[in-house]
């Protein structure tokens, strides 16, 4: 509001929305807000018309007709809002027709996507890098919840200028229960953690189209009721499925990254990760779309070598320069180290942004801490096994010279001769995986894809060979841990042990006539009302419209579309 550039970097829920839709709002200039899928476009406008603020949208969805009254309202300056994506923006004709307006404010959401550095690089953003010259006089404001230091630094070179300010609001999200588990039957460990969930909104991100079809059509025959969603789907389809997910009560999607940028949904209970992310700020991305209401929300990451395997090949396939493939392996390092730590994951986990907080008592690590061992000996042997056999075999082959399994292969080659063959038969093969897992994530030993995947011993893991070092892992529970706990539970499902069975009922009621009242506008539930205002109307049961418009939640535009419908329903209650 004071005219100069800012980055902000603010926490999924925390309000970003409305730190730059109240200065477009009040300003008496035009405002053109940049955001990346239409959906969010329509979610976000849709939003602000029932708050009574007018806002306009131009995109390739809607018929002509409606762009161009769209833009003739904008233009006239009826409409001081504009929302567009960046490819629309930055288009020929669209930026002449900009330049003969006044443009007081350009605002970027999810600004990561600007840079490289970011877990969601789109070239098109690239572009918006022109703004600052081609527009002046104009403000530009860079808004996301996911940008750790090298992130912040390229969006603010190529889209602010020098007089702008970085806001940091922090990183934390403390409702957000963290967890963590080798993938070992993962289908099943999905469905039990679904167990206490069901009737619960969720998202389960999946690596691949295939994965994303055959754990939807397992959980549909468990009896949940989910929806598949990938970028192999037309895209009428896709937009079927979102706007169920939106609309509809305890759905859950499994679906691969095609879904999630700005799903503006605020009631999701969890994200299940159903394989490795790809870094530590697409993993905090992900998780984010959970719990945006504030309530307790649970997250869940299943891993393992496989899919780290696959994470290596993609980056070594993908194009790009070494420096940048060099980048990105270390990131996938790091997410790696989190996914083996053995302290609190939400200390790690903000480290890695630059924050620093004490344990949090609301992850997997602080609720059941692990048991560290001196694991030097066993190390030892493991990598002896790595270089008895010229550090020219994979995970698997290694673990069976250790357990001294005679494989054709290991006989072909001669190794059931060498001094470590059999070495480590007194653990079991799921022992050795878990224990590798654990020696890769620290760093003692390297999966080398351009070399089909064999392991190679580096410079602390020879120490360690030669005694120089000494090294500790995370005792491998033969019994899984069970993790449910009351972050699990959404707001309402907290508040019914303190209420009557008539207001457990009346909840039942007022989340019905909100899910009517969505259908028919065809938006999000929590559009109409959060699930914390309805528990205000249980708590208060006003009488008269005056009491309703002093609800937390409720202003003069929804008192007038809503409020005699919920009173209705409270006068129903009353009288019987």
């Amino acid at each position: 509001m004071q005219g100069r550039d800012v980055l902000a970097v603010m926490p999924t829920g925390s309000g970003k929305s409305l730190c730059y839709q109240i200065p477009a709002h009040i300003s008496r200039q035009r405002t053109v807000i940049v955001t990346p899928l239409v959906a969010l476009i329509d979610d976000q406008v849709s939003a602000l018309g029932r708050s009574g603020v007018n806002a306009e949208k131009i995109h390739s969805m809607l018929p002509r007709e409606e762009n161009v009254d769209a833009w003739k309202r904008f233009k006239e300056g009826s409409t001081k809002i504009l929302y567009l994506s960046p490819e629309r923006l930055m288009r020929k004709d669209m930026l002449e027709a900009l330049d003969s307006l006044q443009i007081g404010m350009f605002v970027v959401d999810e600004a990561h996507c600007v840079s490289k550095w970011g877990p969601s690089f789109r070239p098109d953003y690239d572009n918006l890098s022109q703004l600052s010259a081609r527009f002046p006089r104009a403000t530009i404001a860079a808004f996301t919840a996911t940008a750790d230091e090298a992130t912040r630094r390229e969006v603010v070179s190529k889209l602010l200028r020098t007089n702008a300010i970085t806001i940091l609001e922090g990183f934390d999200r403390p409702n957000l229960f963290l967890a963590v588990e080798p993938k070992s039957h993962g289908k099943k460990q999905v469905l039990e953690f679904l167990q206490d969930k069901r009737g619960s909104p969720g998202i389960i991100y999946c690596l691949a189209r295939k994965t994303t079809e055959e754990l939807s059509n397992f959980l549909v025959d468990e009896g949940i009721k989910v929806a598949p969603y990938h970028a192999g789907m037309e895209n009428s389809q896709r937009n079927e499925i979102h706007n169920r997910f939106m609309t509809e009560d305890g759905l859950v999607m499994v679906a691969t990254i095609a879904f999630g940028m700005g799903i503006d949904k605020a009631d999701v209970r969890f994200v299940i990760h159903f394989d490795l992310p790809s870094n530590m700020e697409s993993y905090y991305q992900e998780i984010g779309r959970a719990g945006r209401d504030g309530a307790p929300a649970h997250t869940l990451l299943l891993w393992g070598l496989d899919n780290f395997r696959q994470r290596l090949r993609f980056i070594d396939d993908g194009g790009e320069d070494e420096s940048h493939k060099i980048r990105e392996k270390k990131r996938l390092d790091i997410l790696l180290a989190y996914c083996e730590a053995s302290s609190c994951r939400r200390k790690v986990l903000l480290s890695y942004f630059g924050e620093d907080i004490d344990a949090c008592g609301n992850c997997d690590n602080c609720l059941n801490p692990p048991n560290v061992i001196d694991g030097t000996e066993l190390c030892q042997k493991f990598l002896s096994a790595v270089a008895r056999t010229k550090q020219s075999f994979g995970t698997e082959y290694i673990i069976d010279v250790l357990l001294g399994i005679q494989t054709e292969r290991i006989i072909e080659n001669g190794h059931e001769n060498i001094k470590t063959f059999g070495i480590g038969n007194d653990h079991s093969k799921t022992f050795w995986r878990g224990f590798l897992r654990q020696a890769i994530a620290a760093g003692h030993v390297v999966i080398n894809i351009q070399k089909y995947g064999i392991l190679e011993i580096t410079t602390s893991g020879w120490s360690i060979l030669q005694g120089d070092l000494t090294c500790q892992y995370k005792e491998i529970r033969k019994e899984r841990v069970s993790l449910r706990t009351s972050a699990s539970k959404n707001d309402s499902q907290e508040m019914d042990s303190q209420w009557s069975e008539a207001d457990k009922k009346l909840f039942l009621q007022l989340k019905d006539l909100r899910l009517t009242l969505a259908r028919e506008e065809d938006v999000p539930a929590y559009v109409i009302f959060h699930d914390k205002v309805l528990i205000e109307i249980i708590r208060n049961k006003p009488r008269t419209l005056t009491e309703f418009l002093e609800l937390n939640g409720v202003g003069q535009m929804k008192l007038e579309r809503y409020g005699e419908l919920f009173l209705e329903v409270l006068s129903e209650k009353g009288d019987a």
